[in-house]
């Protein structure tokens, strides 16, 4: 029987992009997972797996577990935990954060 951190692992490390939010990339619940699909958005990545916490329960409290995290949303690129949203808004603006999501999306990447 496998547990919610087995599910989390799995996740995290068979798709280059996941992004654990409230609410779905189409309809956001919360202004910090908004922000995070947003940037995610802007830097050209549209097809990536994402887990609404506020569907799962069990994923709620099993991401903030797994990545020692405690707050939602987080982004995962390459099976790597990158951060919540201001994490992910200083990478956007430094430039850091389009490099490594090209790198991750790019199909020999996968």
């Amino acid at each position: 029987m496998s547990t919610i951190q087995d599910t989390i692992r799995d996740q995290v490390t068979s798709h280059p992009v996941v992004l654990y939010m409230k609410g779905t990339p189409q309809f956001p619940q919360c202004g910090f997972s908004a922000t995070v699909a947003e940037i995610l958005k802007r830097c050209g990545v549209s097809d990536y797996f994402s887990v609404n916490v506020l569907a799962e329960p069990e994923s709620r409290q099993g991401i903030k577990d797994f990545a020692n995290w405690p707050t939602i949303p987080q982004l995962y690129v390459n099976g790597e935990f990158v951060g919540g949203c201001d994490i992910v808004r200083e990478m956007y603006s430094s430039g850091e954060l389009p490099k490594a999501l090209a790198q991750a999306t790019a199909p020999a990447a996968r």
